[in-house]
C-alpha cells in the first residue's frame, strides 16, 4: 500500500504489531497473565494475516502451552505454600480471594496479590495462632510464585519462538 512517496508493508506490519504485543506479555508476565496476552497476540495475527495450516498447528500448541503453563503456575504456587505447612483448604481459599481481589480492587494487579497474601495470612495466623509460621507459608507460596515465573518465561520465550517461525516460513 503507497501513501504518498511511501511504501507500508502491511503484512510487516501486522507482524510488528503482533511481536510488540508479545513482548509486552513477556514483560507483564510477572504479574498479569502474560502467557494469554502471547497467545490472544498469536490469535490476533492468525485472524488478520490467516492460518493456513502451519498456523493451525502452531496455534493448537500455543493454546496447549498456554493452558499448561497457566495450570503450573497455580500448583507451583499452592504446593510450596502447602509445603510450609498451608493446607490446601486455605491455598484455594488465597486463590479465589486472589481472583476476587483482581475483580473487586480498583487496581486489578495489586488487588489480586494483596488479597491472596493477606488471605493466606490470616487464615494461617488464626489457624496456627503464630504469626511466624502464617510469615514462612507466605514465603512458599513467594518461592512457588518465583519458580512458576521461570517456567511462564520459558514457556512465553517458546511461545514466541513458535510464533516466529509460523509467521516468517
Amino acid at each position: 500500500m503507497a501513501i504518498g512517496p511511501y511504501s507500508i508493508d502491511i503484512p510487516l506490519l501486522i507482524k510488528a504489531a503482533t511481536f510488540t504485543v508479545m513482548l509486552a506479555g513477556m514483560l507483564v508476565l510477572a504479574f498479569l497473565p502474560g502467557l494469554v496476552i502471547i497467545w490472544a497476540a498469536a490469535l490476533g495475527y492468525g485472524l488478520a494475516a490467516g492460518f493456513g495450516i502451519l498456523g493451525w498447528i502452531v496455534f493448537a500448541i500455543l493454546t496447549v502451552l498456554m493452558i499448561a503453563g497457566s495450570v503450573i503456575d497455580n500448583i507451583l504456587m499452592g504446593r510450596s505454600a502447602h509445603k510450609e505447612g498451608a493446607p490446601w483448604w486455605a491455598v484455594l481459599l488465597a486463590l479465589m480471594a486472589a481472583i476476587l481481589g483482581s475483580i473487586l480492587i480498583p487496581i486489578p494487579v495489586i488487588g489480586g496479590i494483596l488479597a491472596g497474601l493477606v488471605t493466606l495470612f490470616g487464615i494461617e495466623w488464626i489457624r496456627r495462632k503464630d504469626w511466624r509460621k502464617a510469615l514462612a507459608s507466605l514465603k512458599g507460596l513467594a518461592i512457588g510464585w518465583g519458580w512458576a515465573f521461570v517456567i511462564r518465561f520459558i514457556i512465553g520465550m517458546i511461545m514466541i519462538s513458535l510464533w516466529l517461525v509460523w509467521a516468517w516460513v
